[in-house]
């Protein structure tokens, strides 16, 4: 049986970038490597969209958020976070950990925080030094507008924005120096297609000047050392070489198809996912919805661990469980990275499939799929449509 990946981290790893980790490993202080790390550096702000210096850690995601909170603030700085997420939640367990002063933006977990509710806690909180946020939550399946949200950020206060991109870097929209966002992460097995172990964090120039100023403990996560040792093309401590070297690969699979492009993928597999799972009676959860993830209810009536056991090993398909209060009541299918039109066509059919050996019979065998079908097979009309409508709208207004 081939198994096959839908999990939101880690995604499926291309075969070319496993070949790249497979050749005889390198020494990360000569020539070989300084040159793979250039070339990565210089695509990686292609991929963030800023003139920026993005800087390459080995950790996971949250490594590169701890690192954002340590090095921008000082102890009993206030922040604004959003806790609509496990990963919005995460913001601010690292920001109390660490003595900041954490305001915290609690709202039901499968909703967007709204720009008017991050400006009415800034009036309320003048003295803010950074807005947490969490671009695509995880957790939930839902994408929140921070281009928007940075606008209002940027009108209200002198608060930098800082934007978890974990699940959605390589896969929504986003524009970094354009829309005003002082600090971005993410993660390598996301969007970008290889195996966990790196992160990567821009910074702005607003944003720098408070990583001068922080008096917050750091020695590992220092971006000052990191700033200092990528001037002479190198690391401040040993890196994931291997990783760099498939990151290497990635990337240039990423400038080859094009951020564009890769974005509009995005944008169709997540929406044939959606429409597959609705052909088959099941209620979505979280709105409005992330392009890399996609959360849906168990529907009533089936054995829920059954159903993911007969999913993972009879169909070969894995897909994640919710979390916390989530937790056996959504599961969440992933079309984040390395996925294309005949994986979603796989992955809906095994959700049929697995649906009516347990005993959910609420459609016609092949409506998933049919669904799927119709959605490829109109995307690009509906782009044309949409991209009219805002042509009429631009022109009204």
């Amino acid at each position: 049986m081939k198994k096959r990946l839908f999990t939101p981290g880690p995604t499926p790893v291309p075969e070319n970038v496993a070949l790249a980790m497979a050749q005889p490993i390198i020494h990360h202080r000569n020539p070989e490597f300084i040159e793979i790390f250039s070339r990565v550096n210089e695509n990686l702000k292609y991929l963030f969209q800023t003139k920026r210096d993005v800087f390459t850690l080995t950790s996971s995601g949250t490594g590169a958020m701890e690192a954002a909170v340590v090095n921008l603030l000082s102890p009993g700085d206030k922040a604004i976070f959003v806790n609509g997420g496990k990963f919005g939640e995460r913001w601010g367990e690292i920001c109390k950990a660490y003595g900041v002063n954490a305001v915290e933006i609690k709202i039901e977990w499968g909703r967007a925080v709204a720009p008017e509710e991050i400006e009415s806690e800034l009036k309320k909180n003048p003295d803010t030094k950074a807005v947490f946020l969490t671009h695509s939550e995880t957790s939930t399946g839902v994408f929140t507008d921070v281009k928007e949200i940075a606008k209002v950020v940027r009108e209200s206060s002198d608060a930098v924005v800082v934007v978890d991109g974990i699940t959605s870097v390589g896969a929504h929209e986003m524009y970094m120096d354009d829309w005003g966002l002082d600090v971005v992460i993410t993660g390598s097995q996301k969007g970008l297609m290889i195996p966990p172990g790196l992160s990567f964090i821009a910074v702005s120039e607003k944003a720098w000047k408070m990583v001068e100023e922080s008096k917050l403990p750091k020695f590992y996560f220092s971006l000052k050392k990191a700033k200092k040792a990528l001037e002479s093309g190198d690391t401040p401590w040993t890196p994931a070489i291997a990783l760099i070297v498939a990151l290497d690969v990635a990337l240039k699979m990423i400038r080859e198809e094009g951020l564009e492009n890769i974005w509009k993928r995005h944008e169709k597999l997540s929406l044939a996912v959606r429409e597959g799972c609705k052909a088959l009676g099941l209620k979505l959860f979280g709105y409005p919805p992330s392009h890399a993830v996609t959360a849906v209810y168990f529907p009533d009536g089936i054995d829920k661990k059954e159903f993911q056991k007969v999913l993972k090993y009879k169909y070969g398909i894995t897909v994640a469980g919710g979390q916390e209060h989530l937790k056996d009541k959504i599961f969440r299918i992933s079309h984040l990275g390395y996925y294309d039109e005949i994986d979603i066509v796989g992955v809906i059919s095994a959700l049929e499939m697995a649906l009516m050996d347990s005993g959910f019979d609420k459609f016609n065998q092949g409506d998933g799929v049919k669904a799927v079908q119709k959605v490829f097979a109109g995307f690009e009309e509906k782009l044309v449509q949409k991209d009219n409508n805002d042509e009429m709208l631009s022109c009204c207004h």
